[in-house]
């Protein structure tokens, strides 16, 4: 059973410019469809069964482009989601996205992960508009 997906995007942006957006937990509510409001330590998590405020922890990484997170939910599970900005040139990079399965039951498992993955590609899409604007 899969339990990840991998997923990037070109943007006609330096990675500079990419990897500063990107890694401000307060931009996420911006590009992302999973969260309502983010800062440095908390966010309030957009779920089917309606907002649930998380601990939010970013690792960013200006030297390597990595930007990662690992969100602790109320009932102690956590879920971590790992990205890169890659310099594609001098005005171009690619920002490359791995999708964890989520914290479920396994028999919900490949569902969720399936319906993620659909969510991260519009996500991208978003990103990349936002960024090109």
């Amino acid at each position: 059973m899969k339990t990840f997906d991998v997923q990037a995007v070109g943007i006609n942006k330096p990675a500079s410019a990419v990897w500063d957006y990107i890694s401000k937990p307060a931009n996420l509510p911006e590009w992302t469809n999973a969260f309502a409001r983010a800062d440095d330590d908390t966010a309030d998590l957009v779920t089917p069964m309606g907002e649930v405020p998380i601990q939010l922890r970013t690792e960013a990484s200006a030297d390597t482009g990595s930007v990662d997170w690992h969100m602790t939910f109320p009932d102690g599970s956590v879920a971590t989601a790992f990205s890169r900005v890659t310099p594609d040139g001098e005005d171009k990079s690619i920002y490359s996205f791995v999708l964890m399965a989520p914290p479920v039951p396994l028999e919900a498992l490949e569902g969720a992960l399936q319906e993620q993955m659909g969510i991260l590609a519009t996500e991208l899409t978003s990103l990349k508009g936002r960024l090109e604007a």
